[in-house]
């Protein structure tokens, strides 16, 4: 199979020649540290789209396959094909000095440097390219970003889905055709560097039980413990620590590492250590008390409040009381306005058991006379940074969307001062988009664009502060949403999303529950972190396997270094069911000018249903002052 057309001529390839590896796994789940691979294809193809060699086999795990109803291979055909550590050497060599791609990379990647752990070798990737990242950028007039959609889509024939080889075969033709569209636009290939990772990152860890019951609040001069109340040591002690936490945990309290405002009490020694433990409890008023006096606690620990499985049902989902946007109370955010309360969502509430709302039809290009820039994309280009978002809000206000980067869906571009001198300009001329000034934005008049640019579903723009109800097909929702942040590649600075999984206190249980790229998913694996390119991060959530404690995750980002959101420039967000669905949301958020660390989205619960925010609210501090401010104990 070849990459080369006669509409991509292998010498005007440049940035988009490589040595390819196109790797696809079935597996026996979807959790890399857990599962298994049962089946993998690698097909590898040279810079001039030439194919350079092909391999494919089944894998005995050595285990239950899974779901044999997805991926077809039972106990019984697997029996007598060769265990991974067989083919890894052949493997390898296959990948070795490639870049290699897969449509949800990060998926592949991962079970495979499961395994070469498992195998006792290193994955020899040094970098990977994600098929569904690169035509995120891309953004073709598709319904969705499945691997039977896009191949549908570029003309791509497939016969055999979920068979590795057949979907190899497949990615390699999407991968032709998604570099043709890369080159058409002028867009930068979303490559992920994969450093050499040690043996020990792929252990499995077992995950952290999170305490059932509610904190109760302090604990009282005199006063018994309850269960729920959250309890920190530090100092020396005279029973082993892990034997104070156990006893603690069987008792139903919530241990942590690290003291704030919602800590119920502080157990040492040694008050006057001037540990930062110590140091915090002073400085928010936290009790102290000293080992004895915990352990006399501990025989008549008092009944707690459990976490509730669902949250209280509201009389009225659709209108319930206006709510701020809530961060942590000691953070005060800068120059950046309050997040507006939240604006009524165009989309239909979802109420418990119903199915996903009704699809919507192409949003007539013409808009209507408050919306008309309705089902437009428009790239605003230039200005300062103020004078920018301005324009984008202005977009969304005519009920357009505003985009951060060219891509196949842009229908117009607005042009500020100095936007003229944009890079991506020459491209914007070759593919004769209308370019618009300032004053458009008063009085927009748009013509039709291509029917091939209109999607059966187009997602719903959302304000800054803008809810919408997450749809709950069966009373339930969906398996994974993805929210996934993006913005306009540029270098000097490198951007980090994170999450933090919130309780009622607004506080995470543990430390474990803020996930950045050190500690890139939670420990039960129901909140993960992943790369798709330098300018997009991805936070996946099971929502149905969250803990009863967790009321809220806030996804938020941070810059590393000097450079700051005024910088960077808008970033957008959107939010889709799975890792290849159609993006339900979408919104495009600016910071002010001097913000360092920004919040994106909260996905919370609202009685039976769970909402997602768009916030866009930015700080001057760092991520060190964000983390604290949820509790995580951020070492000095």
């Amino acid at each position: 199979m070849s990459l080369v057309s006669t509409s991509f001529d292998v010498p005007d390839m440049g940035d988009y020649a490589h040595d390819w590896a196109l790797v696809d796994v079935e597996t026996s789940g979807l959790i890399a540290r857990r599962d298994r691979v049962l089946s993998v294809a690698v097909i590898t193809i040279g810079p001039d789209g030439e194919q350079t060699g092909e391999f494919s086999t089944l894998l005995n795990p050595g285990c239950d396959p899974g779901p044999v109803e997805v991926h077809g291979l039972t106990g019984e055909r697997l029996q007598g094909a060769p265990s991974f550590d067989q083919v890894a050497g052949r493997i390898g060599a296959m990948l070795q000095d490639r870049v290699l791609v897969a449509h949800n990379a990060q998926f592949d990647y991962d079970f495979l440097a499961y395994e070469f752990a498992r195998a006792r070798m290193w994955l020899p990737v040094s970098q990977r390219l994600c098929t569904l990242a690169l035509n995120r950028q891309v953004d073709p007039p598709t319904d969705d970003m499945k691997l039977g959609t896009l191949a549908a889509h570029y003309g791509i024939p497939q016969q055999r889905a979920h068979d590795a080889l057949d979907d190899t075969r497949v990615l390699a033709g999407i991968l032709r055709a998604s570099l043709h569209e890369a080159a058409r636009l002028d867009l930068p290939l979303p490559l992920v560097t994969c450093p050499p990772r040690a043996e020990s990152q792929f252990t499995p860890k077992p995950p952290k039980t999170p305490c059932a019951y509610r904190n109760p609040g302090r604990l009282t001069p005199g006063g018994p413990l309850r269960q729920g109340m959250k309890v920190a040591i530090t100092g020396e002690t005279a029973h082993a620590r892990a034997e104070l936490v156990g006893r603690a945990v069987a008792a139903g309290l919530n241990m942590m590492t690290s003291v704030s405002r919602h800590t119920s009490v502080l157990v040492t020694n040694e008050p006057a250590s001037g540990s930062a433990k110590a140091r915090r409890a002073v400085a928010e008023g936290v009790p102290v008390i000293d080992e004895h006096t915990f352990l006399r606690l501990l025989a008549d620990v008092r009944p707690g409040t459990a976490h509730e499985a669902t949250a209280v049902a509201v009389a009225s989902v659709a209108e319930p009381e206006a709510e701020p946007v809530v961060g942590p109370v000691e953070l005060a955010p800068t120059t950046t306005s309050a997040v507006p309360v939240r604006e009524a969502a165009a989309l239909p509430t979802a109420a418990p058991g119903a199915g996903v709302p009704a699809p919507r039809r192409p949003v007539p290009c013409v808009g209507t006379l408050d919306k008309p820039l309705a089902g437009r994309r428009v790239l605003v280009l230039g200005g300062v940074h103020a004078d920018a978002a301005a324009a984008r809000t202005r977009v969304v206000e005519l009920g357009g969307s505003a985009a951060v980067n060219l891509s196949a869906s842009v229908t117009d571009v607005v042009l500020l001062e100095g936007g003229q001198g944009d890079r991506r300009m020459s491209r914007i001329t070759a593919l004769e988009l209308p370019v618009h000034d300032l004053h458009w934005l008063t009085t927009p008049t748009a013509t039709a664009p291509a029917a091939a640019a209109l999607r059966t579903q187009e997602p719903y723009v959302m304000p800054r502060g803008g809810v919408i109800d997450l749809p709950m097909p069966h009373g339930r929702p969906a398996p994974e949403w993805y929210v996934t942040a993006g913005w306009a590649p540029q270098s000097g600075y490198e951007i980090d999303v994170v999450a933090f999984l919130l309780d009622e206190d607004e506080q995470v249980t543990f430390d474990e529950d803020f996930i950045f790229y050190g500690a890139p998913e939670s420990p039960a694996g129901s909140v993960r972190l992943l790369t798709g390119g330098p300018a997009e991060q991805t936070i996946a959530l099971s929502l149905a396997s969250l803990s009863p404690a967790t009321r809220k995750v806030v996804v938020a980002a941070a810059i590393d270094g000097a450079a700051t959101f005024g910088t960077v420039g808008a970033i957008q967000i959107g939010a889709a069911p799975g890792s290849s669905g159609a993006p339900l949301a979408r919104a495009t958020l600016d910071a002010a000018t001097t913000e360092r660390t920004m919040l994106l989205a909260e996905i919370y619960r609202r009685g039976p249903v769970w909402r997602l925010r768009a916030v866009g609210q930015g700080y001057d501090h760092g991520l060190d002052a964000l983390a604290r401010g949820y509790g995580v104990d951020i070492a000095d």
